[in-house]
């Protein structure tokens, strides 16, 4: 990245920025009196800013950018699609040939029988789907009163008006009416926080219970779908005990309930297999995929269909009366296509699963020996730590937040992008990332973590 593209002045992007950009999940006055970082390139895990400062994104974007930054391969092709077919839609009974290879191909990549792909934007929008495809499922199965559906607490399905009610997040739930009817939420699988003396096995099986309780409360004549994350992404890595997801697909499958697991952050190579669902064990009836699906080079997403729910919308669903202008953009399904062809034919997802998957679990495992560490945990290349005032007694402090969010800004100003769940460190970095660059990320980690342990000290909140 020698390079730096001719731009105007940083305090003079940071003022337009301020005046005419609404940023999301962000304070607006308190980002406004700061100025926004500026990104102006980034090559493999590395982005560079307007000052000229080099950063290691260990967050890979959004979880999204698995096959790094600056692949001109999928420049290329959106070039191509372009300037062959830049847009037609897929509603007045068209379809064009790139939404039809990337749709063949994901059939060929999921596992089981997800065969159909309904294609959106993006994850919020995938999951605002299958709130209509779970309820008009059930409908032309004569089954009309089956509309509750279940999801957990902590869990993040985006941020739209059905998918954040389907996700748990009370900040997002105490904005805008959320959530929406009959959707409600059980107990999560968070055995650090939440599982007291039970061990992990105990606890995961006793969070499960939660659901079959949940269907009983509900009726399971009224309930159409439980809908979770194979690992909680955004509410900060919690990798399930090993015995919550056969119970929780034992459970679905005993009360005649659908499963969609969203596969958002874990698909496409996330856990070290091509989908969370087959490092978990997880049979689901739908699977939200986006994210990784392009790695965020097109904004592109689906609901992937099992035959017995796709059959039903062929044979018995009549017209479905949903879709978005963008459902299968021919540009983003390009570029989806060439994507998957990467991580398929360079082996990338086997390199996490074999090599450099493991290989991070190790070095980030060196983490929890620091006295400000009470846990990490890893799943393929994303991982947690939990910062404690008592590393043994799984304690939070008093101030919750604060240890984070101070940790946070040293590991920004060390150059690594961290993100901080409540006082949860979590990492995802692109899975083209080398050994090499994990050992940078821990050690840029470990500084940061002295760093905060010196400020919290000195302004007391190591209670």
């Amino acid at each position: 990245m020698d390079h730096i593209a001719n731009h105007p002045a940083t305090a003079d992007m940071q003022a337009a920025d301020a005046a005419h950009h609404l940023h999301p999940f962000t304070d607006t006055a308190a980002l406004n009196e700061k100025g926004a970082r500026i990104i102006t390139s980034a090559k493999g895990v590395m982005l560079r800013d307007s000052e000229g400062s080099e950063i290691l994104d260990a967050m890979a974007g959004l979880w999204c950018v698995n096959i790094g930054y600056g692949r001109n391969e999928l420049a290329d092709v959106a070039s191509r699609q372009m300037r062959e077919l830049p847009y037609y839609n897929t509603f007045f009974q068209t379809s064009h040939p790139a939404v039809i290879a990337l749709a063949q191909k994901i059939a060929a990549l999921t596992p089981g029988d997800l065969n159909r792909t309904f294609f959106s934007c993006g994850g919020s929008d995938a999951n605002d789907t299958n709130i209509r495809l779970v309820r008009h499922y059930w409908a032309s199965l004569g089954k009309p009163s089956k509309t509750h559906i279940i999801a957990r607490k902590n869990g993040y399905h985006g941020s739209a008006m059905g998918s954040a009610s389907l996700g748990g997040m009370a900040a997002m739930h105490a904005q805008g009416g959320l959530p929406i009817p009959d959707i409600s939420h059980i107990s999560q699988p968070y055995w650090y926080a939440e599982g007291g003396e039970l061990s992990p096995e105990e606890f995961g099986l006793k969070a499960a219970q939660a659901l079959a309780d949940e269907i009983e409360r509900v009726g399971e004549d009224n309930v159409a779908a439980f809908i979770a994350e194979p690992v909680q992404g955004a509410g900060g890595v919690i990798v399930p005990p090993s015995t919550y997801w056969p119970e929780i697909q034992r459970i679905c499958d005993a009360h005649e309930i659908l499963l969609i697991a969203d596969e958002v952050i874990t698909g496409f190579g996330r856990t070290g297999a091509w989908f969370g669902s087959e490092t978990y064990g997880i049979k689901p009836d739908i699977m939200t995929i986006a994210k990784g699906l392009s790695s965020g080079y097109q904004p592109i997403g689906g609901s992937v269909l099992s035959e017995e729910l796709a059959s039903v919308f062929a044979e018995k669903g009549g017209e479905f009366n949903h879709g978005y202008t963008y459902s299968g953009h021919p540009v983003a399904a390009a570029v989806a296509l060439e994507n998957l062809r990467i991580l398929d034919e360079e082996g990338i997802v086997s390199t996490v699963a074999t090599d450099t998957g493991p290989y991070l679990e190790t070095r980030w495992a060196e983490l929890a020996a620091h006295p400000l560490v009470g846990e990490t945990r890893s799943s393929g290349m994303m991982a947690a730590m939990e910062l404690s005032p008592d590393a043994a007694g799984r304690t939070g402090f008093a101030e919750a937040g604060a240890a984070g969010l101070i940790c946070r800004d040293h590991c920004l100003a060390n150059n690594v992008v961290m993100r901080h769940v409540g006082d949860k460190m979590i990492i995802s970095p692109p899975l083209v990332i080398t050994k090499p660059e994990i050992d940078m990320v821990v050690d840029r980690a470990h500084k940061a973590l002295d760093l905060t342990l010196a400020d919290l000290k000195a302004q007391g909140l190591m209670r």
